[in-house]
């Protein structure tokens, strides 16, 4: 239901699963098997897996800290997008990489919850893609120390206003890995 012309495909879009971005996070172990079996899965039924990954001055390019968890291989046929903002799409080749490949719909997993992945759903969502959140496939660190919920929470409430996000033109929602289709809009 996409409101971009002629972009029928779906894409699985993994943002910042990277080192020095989950390295402590709230269930990281878990949630990176789980974007593993949907790669897996992506790859299979041929649907596009694009790998986003964050620079800065804490994620030097190139570093070990910028890296993609060993866990995770990009293919090398895979698009990869460097960017240097939360969302995505943001003064990057995100949007040239999905057009490509006539993509219209999001499934989005990756970190962390309440930044890069909160910010690319809305950054994709007000650019006219269907977007899905995997609700059990991003993670977040803890940041209750400067006055953010709990990760687990954090995590949570993102899952809950998604899956309630509409708009003209365009689906939202959240589903679980097991649940996942990559031809079913919510």
């Amino acid at each position: 239901m996409t409101t971009l012309k002629d972009r029928p495909n779906t894409a699985l879009l993994v943002i910042d699963v990277q080192n020095g971005v989950v390295e402590g996070a709230h269930q990281r172990d878990a949630v990176v098997a789980n974007i593993g079996g949907l790669v897996e899965k992506a790859r299979r039924e041929h649907v596009p897996v694009v790998w986003v990954q964050h620079s800065d001055e804490e994620l030097q390019e190139g570093s070990d800290a910028w890296r993609i968890v060993p866990e995770l291989v990009p293919d090398g046929t895979e698009p990869r997008v460097g960017k240097n903002y939360g969302d995505s799409f943001e003064a990057t080749t995100l949007e040239a990489a999905l057009s490509g490949l006539a993509v219209g719909r999001l499934l989005v997993v990756g970190a962390e919850s309440d930044a890069c992945v909160r910010s690319t759903l809305h950054g994709a969502f007000t650019r006219g893609y269907d977007v899905t959140l995997v609700g059990d496939a991003h993670t977040t660190g803890d940041k209750s120390a400067w006055g953010a919920p709990p990760p687990e929470q954090v995590i949570a409430h993102t899952n809950l206003y998604w899956t309630y996000q509409s708009a003209p033109g365009r689906t939202a929602g959240t589903v679980e890995t097991k649940n996942v289709d990559f031809g079913a809009t919510p």
